[in-house]
């Protein structure tokens, strides 16, 4: 967690700010942003999207260095829904369109970093 850290120092410092003004723009403590660039804290998605919002970045910048998302090659083709829950249950069914339409809702740089960071904890 040391890297994103470290990206939140770096963006920090690019726009020329203290540590103070995250506190004034996320409402966190200047000594939990100390924390979270040293290391020493692990903030949550929601800490995660606040951090991003008042450094005027989208969320995956605290991740990678460049403008664009490296592209996902190694995702299987897309299967519906039905597709998936093949003979499950109805309750299957209306679960996994549930959750299509949550991810629909997502914007497309949202959604990529999702898929990638399951793609990593799934490689775990």
């Amino acid at each position: 967690m040391f890297v994103i850290g470290q990206r939140l120092r770096t963006l920090r410092e690019a726009k020329g700010w203290p540590q103070s003004e995250i506190e004034k723009r996320t409402g966190l403590l200047r000594c939990y942003v100390s924390r979270v660039e040293n290391g020493h804290t692990i903030p949550s998605l929601d800490t995660l999207e606040k951090l991003a919002r008042a450094l005027e970045v989208p969320l995956y910048q605290l991740f990678y260095e460049v403008e664009e998302l490296p592209p996902l090659t190694f995702l299987p083709a897309r299967k519906t829904a039905e597709e998936i829950a093949g003979a499950g249950s109805p309750e299957e069914l209306r679960f996994l369109n549930r959750m299509a339409r949550l991810l629909d809702r997502l914007n497309p740089n949202d959604r990529r970093l999702l898929l990638h960071m399951a793609q990593r904890m799934a490689e775990d």
